[in-house]
């Protein structure tokens, strides 16, 4: 259906993808796999029109195929679901989904009657309940990306690409996904699948691409590899370890949460960190958890409640408070509440630690460029340069850069709300290790992770969310998935 033959392409002298080649079946779901940085997602950018390749050529369906955009490469028959979500939030969901493919009248005007019953057809393949008339900017992440995958499906094309369609989603609407490509595969679309969910490459897909530093490493039936053989070839060695062991714990209390509310969102929630602690919040999806960190870095303000940073009254109204305060937080939104794409690496480090940094109004930018250059160092970013635009990093690099900035400030406390979210095993290894030394250094850390493993190995306690309650506290040393999972389950 599609072929790749010696794809190169680079970025402000960095090459990213060096002769490339790879070949994908009608009726086939293949999974691309590789680190962040490994050229996966801009292998697919080429192949969805995004970006000019520097050399080599494409082929659909037997002939030559070279798109100069993406509308272009959607006219051809190739669609792609991005891994960072592009809403356009003043939009209804409806809208969203049927973007550019609106059903018309007679007279050329839109026939948003249609709209929605297209929009809600669509949807329904994804076992949603969404609301076509619901505006972009009231939903969650994860209703987001259900919008972005039920757009991309509209487009009946030959070539579906998936760019780490289920990082934002819930176990059932990861399901209700998976049963839409096995209809896709039956009606012969081509599927190409990156994902950094190991137990969703065996379940899906039929054969399974490597890259690592843009080069192609292999391809192998799914049958003939197994989770350690497919980890050592991504990251070039063994890695039967990636959790770093707890650190200790300091009894002096750094953070104090009490009766902490909001309506609507959670109520009555009560904890408290102590200095090389992690405590890690567990939940469902909508258990209140993001709004819990939230409102401990400011960003959505608490109702009710008494927080104390140490023995000091902390209450924040903004993030700007509470970062002057003590405490920073690393969003789950990557894209919308975090970095700025078009801006460099160090603009985008530094952004929220300009006050001290220019003394008279005025940016030192000698300091500027010393704090950049460490902290690409200590955080091991991976970029040609502080002036490469951070939209060009990979999605663990962009990550790397938002806990640099977020370290810049020196805080006591740092919240980090899904620091994982879609990036691979290897800056996966690197952001725990990372979760370690802020540890060591003495911070407290509150973690909101939804995945299972990751959020009880990394943390000393966890406190698990039930609607927006607190249901238990655990031991993360002696806590099992199934015991969080036990206190997680709405009664």
């Amino acid at each position: 259906m599609l072929s790749l033959t010696r794809i190169s392409k680079s970025f402000g002298g960095l090459p990213v993808l060096q002769e490339v080649s790879l070949e994908i079946a009608a009726g086939e779901v293949h999974a691309l796999m590789g680190e962040n940085g490994a050229g996966k997602s801009t292998l697919m950018k080429v192949a969805a029109g995004l970006h000019a390749p520097d050399g080599g050529t494409m082929r659909l369906k037997g002939s030559a195929f070279a798109p100069d955009s993406p509308h272009a490469a959607l006219l051809a028959g190739v669609a792609m679901i991005h891994q960072e979500l592009m809403p356009i939030p003043d939009m209804t969901v409806g809208e969203n989904v049927l973007l550019g493919i609106e059903p018309c009248g007679p007279l050329g005007m839109v026939d948003r009657a249609q709209v929605l019953e297209r929009a809600r057809t669509l949807l329904a393949e994804l076992e949603s309940d969404l609301s076509p008339d619901a505006p972009m900017r009231s939903l969650s992440v994860g209703q987001t990306q259900v919008v972005e995958i039920a757009k991309a499906l509209g487009r009946n094309a030959d070539v579906l690409l998936m760019d780490e369609p289920t990082a934002a989603l819930s176990d059932h609407e990861a399901t209700a996904l998976f049963r839409a490509i096995g209809r896709l595969k039956a009606r012969g679309v081509a599927v190409v699948y990156t994902t950094h969910k190991m137990d969703e490459v065996f379940r899906l897909a039929d054969r399974i691409t490597v890259l690592r530093d843009g080069r192609h490493v292999i391809t192998s039936p799914s049958g003939e590899l197994d989770q350690e053989r497919l980890i050592a070839h991504m990251v070039g060695r063994p890695m039967s370890e990636i959790f770093p062991a707890r650190g200790k714990v300091a009894p002096e209390v750094v953070l104090s949460v009490r009766n902490l509310s909001r309506k609507g969102a959670f109520h009555d929630v009560s904890f408290h960190i102590r200095k090389g602690e992690v405590l890690g919040l567990a939940g469902l999806m909508g258990a209140g958890r993001t709004e819990v960190a939230s409102a401990v870095a400011g960003l959505t303000p608490a109702d009710s409640g008494e927080m104390r940073l140490g023995d000091r009254e902390f209450r924040p109204a903004t993030p700007h408070e509470a970062l002057a305060a003590g405490v920073a937080m690393v969003t789950e939104d990557r894209k919308g509440m975090g970095i700025i794409p078009v801006l460099p690496v160090r603009e985008n480090m530094t952004l929220s630690a300009l006050e001290s940094m220019s003394p008279g109004g005025l940016i030192n930018r000698t300091a500027e460029s010393a704090a950049v250059q460490e902290g690409m160092r200590a955080f091991g970013v991976r970029a040609s340069g502080p002036e490469q635009p951070v939209g060009q990093l990979s999605g663990g690099n962009q990550q790397k850069v938002l806990i640099a900035r977020a370290l810049l400030n020196r805080p006591e406390v740092v919240v980090l709300d899904e620091p994982t979210r879609g990036i691979d095993v290897g800056a996966k290894a690197e952001i725990y290790s990372l979760v370690r030394r802020l540890t060591d250094e003495g911070r407290a850390v509150l973690l909101v992770s939804s995945e299972l493993p990751e959020v009880i190995a990394l943390s000393h306690r966890l406190l698990v969310l039930r609607q927006g309650k607190v249901a238990a506290e655990l031991d993360a040393a002696t806590a099992s998935q199934e015991e969080v999972l036990r206190h997680a389950m709405p009664l």
